[in-house]
């Protein structure tokens, strides 16, 4: 199985994946952050951003929890603060083995990582957005905590330089049995990777299902007033391919969970079904595909396990491309 995105949303789906024995999880990840510590360490060592990286090695990891805490350690007082320590592992890694490939390998050793984990591709880029009266943010810090007026919405993003896609990304598309788009931020977390020379073409080359996981929740100043529908259509778009499928949740958001987003002017993200039909898409529901804590998650485990029962059902109905 081959997982897509980035952040928060690809290290929920890993780390429930990675308890199933039998699954062998590929994990693509985004390369452009440009913020917090990653951000620092872009500017100040020209090394690519390890964040996100880092955290989907942490989710495939098989080490003792004091190793995966080890490595998602971030130091509270100077002159470190703010400093994670599977980052400056990394920059450190990148420096001895002069390869930030190398490095990554090296991390995946001493987590014991079970599957794979590769970069979009090993290209140094940033991603900008147009907004829709012409304004252009340069870096994936801007358009992630907007500092413009929010109220303008996104028209497009894209890479400068472009980049090229990891070959190692590219055969984990081509080969995997079940292609998945994590939940995530969608213009700084999904379509990033989508926006690398030769992941629409191996997407659309692939012979196995496409599914993405609709997203919980909007994205103040990225995704206001998104349906469902309208975060397949961007996803096409760049990506090209239409999904196979959605997997939604169909539950209940608590009240007070519902009123904290909605101070950060976030909503729950509308289910328009028949928007999906039309555009060729099977529309997936499972309850309880989110998480009971204090924020709004997808469930590991639950969602897993959702993907493992959607791939069996689409493949006994006999799904053809």
């Amino acid at each position: 199985m081959t997982v897509l995105g980035g952040g928060t949303g690809s290290f929920s789906v890993l780390s429930g994946l990675v308890e199933i024995p039998h699954v062998h999880v590929r994990s693509i990840v985004s390369m452009m952050d440009s913020g917090g510590d990653s951000g620092r360490l872009r500017d100040e060592y020209g090394v690519l951003p390890p964040g996100d990286l880092r955290r989907c090695l942490v989710a495939l990891s098989r080490q003792s929890g004091l190793f995966r805490e080890l490595f998602s350690y971030r130091f509270e007082a100077p002159p470190l603060d703010g400093r994670n320590f599977g980052n400056l592992l990394f920059l450190a890694l990148s420096q001895i083995l002069d390869s930030e490939k190398d490095a990554c390998q090296a991390m995946k050793t001493i987590l014991k990582v079970r599957g794979d984990v590769h970069a979009v591709t090993w290209d140094h880029v940033h991603l900008h957005a147009r907004l829709a009266d012409g304004t252009v943010l340069r870096g994936e810090s801007q358009i992630d905590v907007p500092e413009h007026d929010s109220r303008i919405p996104i028209d497009s993003v894209y890479l400068e330089p472009s980049a090229r896609a990891n070959e190692d990304a590219v055969a984990s598309i081509e080969t995997g049995d079940l292609l998945v788009l994590a939940p995530g931020d969608l213009f700084t977390s999904s379509i990033p990777n989508l926006l690398v020379e030769g992941i629409p073409h191996a997407l659309d080359r692939s012979g196995s299902p496409l599914v993405y996981i609709v997203n919980l929740m909007t994205k103040h100043g990225e995704t206001d007033g998104y349906s469902a529908a309208a975060h397949v259509a961007q996803l096409v778009r760049y990506g090209r391919r239409i999904p196979d499928a959605v997997l939604v949740h169909d539950g209940d958001l608590p009240t007070d969970l519902a009123a904290k987003y909605q101070a950060e002017q976030a909503v729950r993200v509308r289910v328009d079904e028949h928007n999906l039909r039309d555009l060729g898409v099977r529309v997936i529901k499972r309850a309880n595909l989110m998480s009971a804590t204090s924020l709004v998650r997808h469930d590991p485990a639950r969602t897993a396990q959702a993907l493992l029962e959607l791939y069996s059902e689409l493949i006994n109905a006999g799904w053809r491309r």
